[in-house]
């Protein structure tokens, strides 16, 4: 093993450090090594056992080194993450780049174009296992490719299985018992155990020398003391005699020591281990496969615009500022804002959405989503590790390293599981003796106990999960940011939504044209739009917008256009003199609004909307309502939080009438409006008070102290920075339809950690029982063991499948 000073260890300005942790075969290890850890002064660490890693925080008379000698003392390899580096200044060269690790997808020790690292360590393969990826970032079949330490174990399984099945076979079969079989048995066993328990041999010798024992101990000192007493047996007893014939009992068998060998035990053990650390770690691999597939996401190299000229670059020289082209079926190499061309934008697998987005001048676009369409010319805006996809895989990892606190009494559980185990097995072995006097089914019992004791299920019960179920978020464009969240998805029992960008869409929209009799709608909105589209005003926007699709004409131009301020706008167009505005513009131009459309309007302003009175030569011809249209999912979306048992609040800075109209139009009950941004977390505090456990889901600056307030915070991640820094979960998509499904994936993730740990913990309280009092036969008790880790991880990997 090198020391911490063969490690080159890059220079930690911050006290904070993610190290890769080498060797931990089961979550006692981790356990230990977080206990280390938390001994040295100022330090702080998890370990997870699941994704093989420590986060680490440190004060300043420590360092990283001292941290990687302090885990190689306890007997395990460590080795830092490097961390994402800030975006590197700009090489504003034309020629192009050499054809390096960047532009080919090869594994390099830098940041790949999301910001992350390509040579992040593979969960569950193995210690210090590299990522073994495909040279194409869209290979569907990337979370099956074998690592270097995943093909090792299958090798040494299969070899072990087939040496191990007619070993197993002769011993449960007396009929295929023949003359001296016992000596064939030990020559297929011999390698089993020797070869085939290596690692636990390995393991148990390494934590013995520094003083510790972990679930390797159980299996090695459990495999070689069956295989010692079959060796003594068949050498100094009467096992060896040639015509020996031996039963097989799936309890603790009651017989003659001197001719029992338990050779099918040492050999199925170690085989049944095996198969259960290989099915573990294939899981673990599938469970984190969703991260792996985002950070591999981004493209890996770009056509950017130098003095005119397209220069193709490895996506690591973008710099904020450079300008680059993307052709149909092209990934987007970086986060930005359309300069030229027009297109449709494929964004499935950063936000769930299925149907592409349509985008042009002045539009943004993400890192990573697909051109399905036209040419694009794009100026990049963040780079690196800023942009949306690195920031959301870095939210998905430090929730995958998060412990729930419900599993931190799993670990401290884990931490003194096997000495208590050793303690029990020996017990177990004294009290035999002293109770029947019979050596052998003693030894059975006793070697069951050992075999049967497996801490590795608990350890697996919440990390596994929450892998699996932050990755298939991510899928979703469901961003989870800790384990601690999950808890909170349970308890809430208010949701308040802020209204504009969360159940509307924040743009003023034209919703209704009324017009008097003889003039039609596309009049109306021909010339209001010809005029409108000349100001700037966002309601004037909107109605030019309009009347542009609705008329599927291009809109004239006006002549002698005058803005009339807090009033509207007049003109001449194609001959008429027109007037677009408040009903006020209309009545000191002296022109009456006929009754129909006066009590349009009347009724119009009392929905909260916006009138707009339109006239030309003289005479009132037409009104427009503008309103924040309601998102057409807000109904659909209110409805499922309601059937999650959620009562919905609807908060807003707007004027009552406005958002008592938006509240009757998607179903909620509560309004609270005319609220000012800064006291719209006295409201959610004020709801607290009032004993309720309340979500928030917001999107903008104004929202950040609400959504940090709440019990649960959700941001759109269509919104402001400042918003989803505050939040607890992260919509990628801005669909209120996605609350409901993050809280609903994040019960669904709780209540399969807590099926994990229930099945961990009752597992193991009802197992070590049985096989004290002889109820279960060594080998039927590594087969069990083998079962219970695989069945958490395989009821883990359950949750892929939520829609």
């Amino acid at each position: 093993m090198h020391s911490a000073t063969d490690v080159e260890v890059p220079a930690a300005e911050s006290s904070e450090a993610e190290l890769t942790i080498g060797g931990m075969t089961c979550a006692s290890c981790a356990a230990r090594v977080e206990k280390k850890l938390n001994r040295m002064d100022g330090v702080t660490a998890t370990v997870n056992y699941a994704t093989e890693k420590a986060r680490v925080a440190f004060g300043p008379g420590t360092g990283l080194a001292d941290l990687i000698a302090t885990v190689e003392k306890t007997g395990y390899t460590a080795k830092p993450v490097p961390p994402r580096p800030a975006p590197k200044p700009p090489t504003r060269t034309p020629a192009p780049a050499p054809p390096d690790a960047a532009a080919s997808g090869t594994k390099v020790s830098g940041t790949t174009a999301s910001g992350t690292t390509a040579t992040a360590p593979v969960p569950g393969a193995g210690p210090g296992a590299e990522a073994d990826e495909p040279d194409t970032d869209t290979d569907p079949n990337a979370d099956e490719a074998p690592t270097p330490a995943l093909a090792s174990l299958r090798q040494r399984l299969l070899v072990s299985a087939v040496l191990a099945a007619p070993v197993v076979a002769l011993a449960m079969i007396p009929g295929l018992q023949f003359d001296n079989w016992q000596w064939l048995s030990l020559t297929l066993a011999s390698p089993v155990v020797i070869w085939g328990g290596l690692p636990f041999h390995r393991a148990t010798w390494t934590n013995l020398r520094h003083g510790a024992a972990t679930m390797d101990t159980l299996v090695s000192v459990g495999t070689l003391a069956a295989f010692g007493w079959s060796l003594w047996a068949l050498f100094l007893g009467d096992a060896g005699m040639p015509g020996m014939r031996h039963g097989f009992d799936f309890t603790a068998s009651r017989a003659d020591g001197a001719s029992t060998i338990y050779l099918e035990v040492a050999a199925g053990v170690v085989t049944f281990i095996l198969l259960g650390r290989y099915l573990e770690a294939k899981s673990k691999r599938k469970a984190g496969s969703a991260l792996r597939a985002l950070m591999h996401l981004g493209a890996k190299d770009v056509a950017v615009l130098r003095n005119g000229t397209e220069v193709r670059v490895p996506v690591g020289r973008l710099a904020v500022g450079d300008r680059f082209v993307v052709r149909p079926g092209e990934k987007v190499a970086t986060d930005g804002t359309v300069v030229e061309g027009a297109s449709a934008v494929d964004a499935s697998m950063l936000t769930g959405e299925s149907v592409p987005v349509d985008v042009r001048a002045g539009d943004s676009v993400t890192g990573a989503t697909v051109n399905v369409s036209g040419r694009l010319v794009v100026e990049a805006t963040r780079v690196g590790a800023d942009t949306q996809l690195a920031r959301m895989a870095k939210l998905v990892e430090d929730a995958q390293n998060g412990k729930a606190e419900v599993q931190r009494l799993a670990d401290r559980i884990s931490a003194v599981f096997v000495p208590v185990v050793l303690l029990i097995a020996l017990a177990t072995l004294v009290v035999w003796l002293l109770v029947t006097d019979d050596v052998t089914a003693s030894f059975t019992a006793a070697v069951a106990v050992l075999i049967i004791a497996c801490p590795c299920s608990l350890g697996l019960a919440t990390p596994t999960a929450l892998m699996v179920g932050t990755g298939r978020g991510a899928q979703l464009g469901i961003l989870i940011k800790g384990p601690e969240v999950l808890e909170t998805t349970r308890r809430i029992d208010t949701i308040v939504l802020d209204k504009t960008g969360t159940v509307t869409t924040g743009k003023m929209t034209l919703q209704t044209v009324h017009t008097t009799d003889g003039v039609t709608e596309t009049d109306v909105l021909r010339l209001a739009g010809a005029l409108e589209h000349a100001s700037e005003h966002p309601i004037a926007q909107a109605v030019a917008t309009a009347a542009a699709q609705r008329t599927g004409a291009t809109l004239p131009t006006p002549e002698d256009f005058a803005n009339i301020p807090g009033l509207g706008v007049r003109g001449s167009v194609e001959g008429h003199t027109v007037l677009v505005g408040r009903p006020r513009l209309l009545t000191e131009a002296g022109i009456a609004l006929p009754d129909a459309l006066s009590a349009a309007l009347t009724e119009a302003a009392a929905r909260g909307r916006t009138v707009i009175a339109v006239a030309w030569d003289g005479v009132a011809r037409g009104a427009l309502e503008v309103a924040d249209a309601v998102k057409g999912t807000s109904a659909a979306a209110v409805a499922d939080l309601r059937a999650l048992g959620l009562t919905p609040i609807l908060l807003t800075g707007d004027n009552r009438a406005v958002a008592e109209s938006v509240a009757r139009a998607v179903g909620i009950d509560e309004v609270r409006a005319e609220v000012l941004p800064e006291e719209k977390a006295h409201v959610i505090g004020r709801l607290q008070a009032e004993g309720r456990a309340v979500a928030m889901v917001g999107d903008g600056v104004n929202d950040a102290a609400a959504l940090a307030t709440a019990d649960l915070g959700l941001a759109m991640g269509t919104g402001t920075d400042a918003a989803i820094e505050a939040s607890d979960l992260t919509l990628v998509r801005g669909d209120l339809k996605v609350a409901a499904d993050a809280i609903r994936l994040s019960r669904r993730t709780l209540a399969t950690i807590r099926g994990n740990l229930f099945w961990a913990f009752g597992y193991n309280v009802a197992a070590l029982p049985l096989a004290a009092f002889g109820l279960l036969s060594p080998m039927i008790a590594g087969a069990a063991m083998a079962f219970s880790s695989v069945f958490v991880v395989t009821n883990s990997l359950r949750l892929r499948s939520f829609t």
